[in-house]
């Protein structure tokens, strides 16, 4: 295990593009930037897509499809890491994510838009997954920090030029074009990844014994529990101002089926915020769930309530994403403990997120927006990433798969059920310009709430 190094020590890891890992490190950043680019344009579009679709009592779900199918990925795509290398699910899980895009570009109605969402879903949440445990078997524990900050700062390009050209092509062309645009991008991509990707051979995999959380089948079935699950929790909670009988069953059916998943999915003591690397794992999704939670509904607060355009709306995004950039820096600069870099991650993200409440406020510019979201993306830079690296170092080998999936089940989760219950409340509320403005101080107080319970979880994650 490698000794922590004193703050004032002269840095001798190896450059992450230096010779030694200059190819895994470009086919990395190249995939994250795709993934970026879709992320940050499906935000911005989205009020366009409900609008043409008449779609938007579905405008949560459409984000939680992503996610929820993003979750059951996360499983399989570690555990056949574990097993047989990374390589072929990362393959897999492009082709799955392009097909998605070129799906949800076809869409002529909200349930085939659906069905688009979910498969880029599979396909993102195998690729990341995959990603993760190439940078634990690739990369020593004392580069990891630094390659986790430049995974954020492949979000920096993107984040700039994303929202303003996928503003500018969906009103020049319509929305649909920007997903048949992302779709080129996957050619040079892989060009670029097919020497970092024969790094590793299927083979590869740790031979270290196995615990119960790498039995295929068992995971696999949790994983259909905790994203079915998820599923009709959601459906059900928004069914309840309508049937509340049904609703109210489905709801709880669905938690039960969650919470079943979850425990053979998370760490042992996760659901009992067990110290170390139970709480390490479960406070990435407290981060996603709090800030994509309001992250979601931005661009639909500001061209519903404050009538900006779809450019002019996302630069809130972007903001969020250079402040998310700024914060992983940081982290990698490793200047506190662990646990008060989450604390203090947390911290801002919550001040973020209260402030940006004040944008549905009709004697409030929308503009204050922009603060807001500079203020918890660096949270996030700063916590989220530290979780990632955490997690990491926690982990023994032989469960780098099955932690790292971990890991994306939180994150996935999290934003999956917050932006859900964002949707449940819109659609509660109602759908005319004031109401969708009361729904979103309602969605930020929540989330603030999540967020403040992560700056008292901190510690435990020592």
């Amino acid at each position: 295990m490698t000794a922590p190094k004193a703050i004032d020590a002269p840095d001798t890891s190896p450059p992450i593009l230096g010779p030694q890992y200059r190819t895994a490190t470009l086919g990395i950043l190249l995939v994250v930037t795709l993934i970026a680019f879709e992320g940050m344009s499906v935000g911005v579009v989205m009020p366009a897509v409900s609008a043409d679709l008449d779609a938007l009592n579905l405008y949560g779900i459409s984000f939680s499809a992503f996610l929820i199918a993003s979750l059951f990925a996360n499983v399989v795509a570690g555990l056949w890491s574990d097993r047989r290398g990374y390589p072929l699910p990362f393959l897999v899980g492009v082709v799955l994510f392009v097909a998605g895009m070129a799906l949800a570009g076809a869409a002529d109605a909200k349930e085939l838009f659906l069905v688009a969402r979910a498969v880029q879903g599979l396909g993102a949440g195998s690729s990341i997954v995959a990603l993760y445990v190439m940078i634990a078997r690739v990369y020593p524990a004392v580069v990891r920090p630094k390659v986790f900050a430049a995974l954020s700062a492949a979000w920096v390009v993107p984040s700039m030029v994303g929202p303003a050209v996928a503003g500018a092509v969906a009103k020049e062309w319509g929305w649909r074009f920007v997903f048949y645009g992302i779709i080129p991008l996957v050619v040079p991509a892989l060009v670029m990844l097919v020497p970092a990707l024969r790094m590793a051979s299927p083979g590869e995999a740790d031979e270290s014994p196995r615990g119960p959380r790498s039995q295929p089948l068992a995971m696999t079935l949790a994983a259909t529990s905790a994203a079915g699950g998820a599923g009709v929790l959601l459906w059900g909670v928004d069914e309840l101002h309508k049937q509340p009988v049904i609703g109210t069953a489905a709801t709880l059916g669905g938690l039960g089926f969650l919470i079943y998943g979850l425990h053979r999915l998370l760490p042992p003591g996760a659901l009992r915020f067990g110290r170390g690397l139970p709480t390490t794992v479960l406070l990435r999704g407290f981060f996603s769930a709090a800030f994509f939670g309001v992250n979601s509904f931005i661009p639909l607060v500001l061209t519903s309530v404050k009538l900006f355009d779809a450019r002019a709306a996302g630069i809130a995004l972007t903001t969020g994403a250079l402040g998310w950039s700024a914060g992983s820096f940081l982290q990698s600069r490793r200047t506190a403990e662990p646990h008060r870099r989450i604390r203090l991650g947390a911290v801002c993200v919550t001040a973020g997120i209260v402030i940006a409440l004040f944008a549905a406020l009709p004697a409030v510019s929308g503009w204050i927006a922009v603060p807001a979201w500079i203020a918890a993306g660096f949270g996030m830079g700063l916590g989220m990433t530290t979780v990632s690296v955490t997690a990491l170092r926690q982990s023994p080998v032989s469960e780098q798969g099955a932690n790292s999936a971990a890991l994306s089940v939180t994150d996935m989760l999290g934003s999956a059920l917050t932006v859900g219950l964002g949707g449940a409340v819109i659609n509660f509320i109602g759908h005319g310009s004031g109401q969708i403005a009361t729904g979103f101080v309602v969605i930020s107080v929540l989330m603030a709430l999540i967020g403040l319970a992560a700056t008292f979880l901190a510690a435990r994650t020592r």
